[in-house]
């Protein structure tokens, strides 16, 4: 009864703090992206968008091909990743429905192996998968109707709206992405909640060193709300 009661608290200590840390590392650089994007590697990619939409908009010969088959590559690669995701959540859903835990419910494990528990640990990771579907979803929207716009003949689309369109596409990507890496960080929490915090630490240092940019903006890199180039 000791060891259970210890393994118990494991999960009710550990896993919020990971989750936590987590958590507190992507409000952290929500605000950086918000505030100061040209800190953050999302922002800075966001500039080069900017840049090459401005750049084949504003070209006297529009090169529509190569544009298409840029945006086409990121649209398929975020439908091949929403299919991964919705395969994943079908499977986790059978392995729900046919109850079979055995293995996560061995004394190897130290923590808690409760079946209420287990069902936690799926309904939490089944939720992360379906976040990172919606998001590539909507990502390849976002690129699909940047097609249209860039697409549009003997037409005069803002520039801005174009790079709305791809700007919006990126940030769902990269939701997408951080929905997955949540869905990493439960998917240790089946072998117990020692590894999932580890993960937590290990995930926050490398994606704080990842996402972080010291870079400074280029004189062609500067930042285009308008639809104009600056000098």
């Amino acid at each position: 009864m000791s060891m259970e009661f210890q393994r118990e608290y494991l999960d009710l200590i550990l896993v919020p703090s990971g989750l936590l840390i987590m958590f507190a590392y992507h409000l952290f650089l929500l605000y950086k992206y918000v505030n100061r994007p040209h800190t953050t590697v999302m922002g800075f990619e966001n500039d080069d968008k900017r840049t090459w939409v401005a750049k084949i908009m504003q070209a006297e010969n529009k090169d529509v091909k190569t544009a298409l088959s840029v945006l086409q590559s990121h649209s398929s690669t975020a439908t091949f990743l929403a299919s991964v995701s919705l395969t994943l959540c079908a499977l986790i859903g059978a392995w729900i429905a046919n109850n079979s835990s055995v293995f996560f419910q061995s004394q190897l494990i130290y923590g808690d192996t409760r079946p209420t528990t287990i069902s936690i640990k799926y309904i939490c990771l089944l939720i992360c998968f379906l976040l990172a579907f919606s998001c590539f979803v909507q990502s390849a929207r976002h690129f699909v109707h940047a097609n249209y716009l860039i697409s549009m003949p003997d037409s005069f689309v803002p520039v801005s709206s174009v790079q709305l369109a791809v700007v919006r596409g990126s940030d769902f990507w990269s939701l997408g992405l951080r929905a997955l890496y949540f869905a990493l960080d439960l998917l240790l929490w089946f072998f117990g909640p020692m590894p999932m915090f580890v993960c937590s630490v290990a995930m926050v240092l490398v994606l704080h060193y990842l996402d972080s940019n010291s870079r400074p903006l280029h004189s062609t890199m500067m930042p285009v709300s308008y639809g104009k180039m600056r000098p």
